[in-house]
């Protein structure tokens, strides 16, 4: 008899478990607090990159940490329909709070703070400036069926502040801040999410084009596979792929073009990346993502082909908080104990 209870038991918990590994999650993210109120959250975007260019037997290094503070505010939502699918559509405005830039190229350091007015590089005091115009910039993005961003706006106000009234830095930025542009600096963790809810073992595929007018296009494709369920909250496995096209036409407006028959790709063993996403608060808790990119470029200044070979390790780190990452609390100050009490 207790055999026969053991043996239930055993069969029950194989039951249990297979049943909560078939169970399914819609990934969604959670505009709204317990209250059942719109409510902000915010990220932190921490991006290293390791550059290295090969010019004419000669290596080129750069590197490059930047950490920019979001604030994401929901604006609006109305419920909308797209074929069979009913969905939300979020209106959310996006600030950039505060950033943080460090660049060291061939030994040469500029860095930035916006935390610390006083703790800029003067080597270069107009791209530091260029930075200071960042804080604060704001976007108003719209949210569409599985989070797919449809539109932003901001892009002339943005363009404006960047340009700082120079007319060549103003013909650069509308050229390169394209639509693609503006849509991929909209939160880039939502946009991993699949159409439909998954369970454990599941994969799917995001895909993207990245259009940088002048600069060429990116085609990026991105893996997914729903991996496990680790204390509570949901481990996603990520390898993004990259192809890259040089433009066509000549550009206007740069110094330099990249020629047609440029190679430039994702490595797969290096662009590997998890993503963990919290259920109870519908949210990416965390993420870590890896890009390597190996190519050989050609770029043509004035009427000379100058051969380039690219290496670049790119991880970017994301985390997210009910809180801001900018504007710290204020303690609210202890009374001493007088003496005896």
């Amino acid at each position: 008899m207790a055999r026969t209870r053991f043996v239930v038991a055993v069969l029950l918990g194989v039951a249990a478990v297979s049943f909560a590994g078939a169970q399914e999650r819609k990934f969604e993210i959670g505009f709204k607090g317990k209250d059942g109120k719109l409510t902000p959250y915010y990220q932190q975007v921490e991006t290293k990159v390791t550059q290295v260019i090969k010019v004419q037997n000669q290596d080129l290094t750069q590197k490059q940490n930047s950490t920019f503070w979001y604030q994401w505010t929901p604006v609006k939502e109305e419920k909308a329909t797209e074929g069979k699918d009913q969905f939300t559509r979020w209106t959310v405005k996006q600030k950039i709070e505060g950033l943080k830039m460090n660049i060291d190229i061939s030994g040469n350091p500029i860095s930035y703070s916006s935390k610390e007015e006083n703790a800029s590089s003067s080597s270069n005091p107009g791209l530091v400036e260029f930075f200071k115009g960042l804080k604060d910039s704001e976007f108003t993005a719209t949210l569409g069926n599985n989070y797919k961003v449809e539109k932003v706006e901001g892009k002339e106000e943005f363009i404006k502040k960047l340009g700082s009234g120079s007319q060549q830095m103003d013909a650069l930025l509308k050229k390169v801040l394209t639509e693609d542009a503006l849509k991929e600096m909209v939160d880039p963790t939502a946009k991993l999410f699949p159409d439909g809810a998954k369970k454990v073992g599941d994969t799917w595929e995001k895909k993207t084009t990245l259009n940088l007018g002048p600069i060429g296009t990116y085609d990026l494709t991105y893996k997914l596979k729903y991996a496990a369920v680790e204390k509570e909250k949901d481990k996603l496995e990520l390898e993004t792929v990259i192809k890259y096209t040089a433009p066509k036409d000549s550009p206007d407006g740069l110094l330099f073009r990249i020629k047609e028959g440029s190679t430039l790709e994702s490595v797969p063993a290096g662009s590997k990346g998890i993503i963990i996403y919290d259920p109870k608060t519908q949210r990416i808790e965390s993420a870590e993502i890896n890009i390597k990119l190996d190519g050989k470029l050609t770029v043509v200044i004035g009427n000379t082909d100058t051969k380039v070979e690219l290496d670049q390790q790119q991880t970017t780190t994301i985390t997210t908080s009910d809180t801001s990452y900018v504007t710290a609390k204020p303690t609210t100050p202890t009374t001493p104990t007088p003496p005896g009490k």
